[in-house]
């Protein structure tokens, strides 16, 4: 499986609501629920009031449209992470998967997936 690492330092915070922000911006992912709004964004554009904010993040993602039969994609990514000890933040969009780990655990995350058989790929 191909992995593509995506340029730029990402910021996961909570907001309480949509004001301020920059949905424009050219990566936001939004998850809204009844209990909370998350967003993750390049860490530039993050808002500048949030009810809570983790910084650091890097990301990167399985190239290409999955199908949805397939199983086990983002399962098969986590597990040698895990084994690793490398924390992750996951996001599932229509298209694809997207893990996100600290910006201090990048090359390890990279290093171990090549070594499980991984290739991986530097965008931007």
């Amino acid at each position: 499986m191909r992995v593509e690492v995506i340029e730029g330092e990402f910021t996961v915070c909570k907001v309480s609501d949509m004001h301020g922000v920059n949905l424009a911006a050219p990566w936001l992912f939004i998850g809204r629920t009844d209990a909370e709004i998350s967003l993750v964004c390049l860490s530039a554009h993050a808002p500048l009031h949030s009810l809570a904010r983790e910084d650091g993040w890097r990301a990167f993602r399985v190239a290409g449209q999955m199908d949805f039969g397939m199983t086990g994609v983002l399962a098969g990514l986590s597990t040698v992470l895990a084994q690793a000890s490398v924390s992750i933040f996951a996001l599932s969009t229509y298209d694809t998967d997207y893990i996100l780990v600290k910006k201090d655990t990048l090359s390890k995350a990279l290093a171990v997936l090549e070594s499980a058989g991984h290739e991986v790929e530097w965008l931007g």
